[in-house]
């Protein structure tokens, strides 16, 4: 019998950590293997460095928590702003995006990796990647980093230095998988659905569009249209014009040899989070893994911190069964899960889905 765990984040524990905690509830003779995974802005850059074998660190500059990871030819880069509540509601007209850029300068400077991972989650920037296209050394007659209103009348622009700097470099952008067909401009665009959220006036989000539109025109015209451009206010649109591609973070893991190893053959997909209810539908982790089992033609179960969502609802879901650690989070305010509680609770659910 052959198991995967591949779990998001549950409370304080990683992926990984949960992943451990989980496959220990089998008894000795099943085949089980654990699969990092993590969406972005929720333990990817945790997740990926422990798939890709990287060693982290996070330091706080200007204010932002910085997360670099290097490895044999793999960095993972996350740049956060510095509070949890940056990520408003609206159009942060002044905000750039260069403090990302300049982390991933830092990180091309000596001996450039194969590839950067990016997670694109962590700024409230509607810049499409301006700032950070400027750290890297994109020139242009109006300031590339002072947010999109230093965008206005911007006529003339050179990224050759920063696709110089990226050399071979492969560049991978991270988004949640919802942002992957996010559009940059237009009635669907980043500046629309934003400018609604806030009330904007009309005439402002036309010209902020506008603003937009001229600058990707100037960078990339083939990928100004292109699906994922607009994920992250726009960072997404910068990282194609850079020549890399856009993924999540499910999907990078999915993909890499050790998680195609993992499903060959599978014969039970075990996911999890910290809460499972049918608003966020438990993340892109189990949304992604209950895909992958369906594809394999194998059972998904889900064992959560909490389950707050109908039979009826989860198999709509492709899950075929949900198991909570607690029956709520009123147990404990505080919504921690212990690796005991989590153990004892995989030691159950093994004794119901092994043969």
């Amino acid at each position: 019998m052959r198991i995967l765990v591949a779990t998001d984040s549950i409370g304080a524990m990683t992926s990984r950590e949960a992943g451990e905690v989980i496959a220990s509830g089998w008894r000795p003779g099943v085949e089980v293997s654990v699969l990092p995974i993590g969406e972005a802005a929720a333990g990817f850059v945790a997740a990926y460095a422990n798939l890709a074998g990287i060693t982290t660190s996070t330091q706080v500059i200007d204010g932002r928590m910085v997360t670099t990871g290097r490895g044999p030819s793999t960095a993972v880069v996350r740049v956060q702003g510095s509070d949890q509540g940056d990520q408003g509601v609206g159009i942060p007209y002044q905000e750039s995006s260069r403090p990302l850029g300049e982390t991933i300068a830092a990180v091309l400077r000596g001996e450039p990796p194969s590839r950067i991972v990016v997670d694109l989650t962590g700024l409230w920037v509607h810049d499409a990647g301006a700032g950070m296209l400027a750290a890297l050394g994109a020139v242009g007659d109006r300031p590339l980093d002072q947010g999109v209103a230093g965008l206005a009348g911007l006529s003339q622009l050179d990224l050759a230095p920063a696709r110089a700097l990226l050399r071979d470099t492969e560049l991978v952008g991270v988004v949640p998988a919802a942002q992957l067909d996010q559009h940059l401009l237009g009635l669907r665009g980043i500046t629309a659905r934003a400018g609604r959220e806030a009330n904007e006036e009309p005439e402002r989000m036309l010209q902020t569009d506008a603003t937009l539109e001229a600058f990707a025109r100037l960078a990339s015209p083939t990928n100004s249209d292109v699906p994922g451009a607009g994920a992250c206010g726009g960072l997404g649109f910068a990282v194609l014009a850079l020549g890399g591609r856009l993924t999540s973070g499910p999907a990078l893991a999915l993909i890499s040899p050790e998680g195609k190893a993992a499903l060959r053959g599978v014969d039970l997909v075990a996911t999890g989070c910290s809460v499972f209810d049918f608003a966020s539908r438990g993340g892109g982790v189990v949304a992604a893994m209950a895909e992958a089992a369906s594809a394999a033609l194998s059972p998904c179960i889900v064992i959560a911190g909490e389950v707050v969502i109908g039979s009826r609802e989860m198999r709509t879901l492709g899950i075929e069964a949900a198991y909570a650690v607690r029956e709520s989070v009123l147990d404990d305010p505080r919504g921690n899960v212990s690796e005991a509680e989590l153990a004892a609770t995989a030691r159950r659910v093994a004794r119901s889905w092994t043969w």
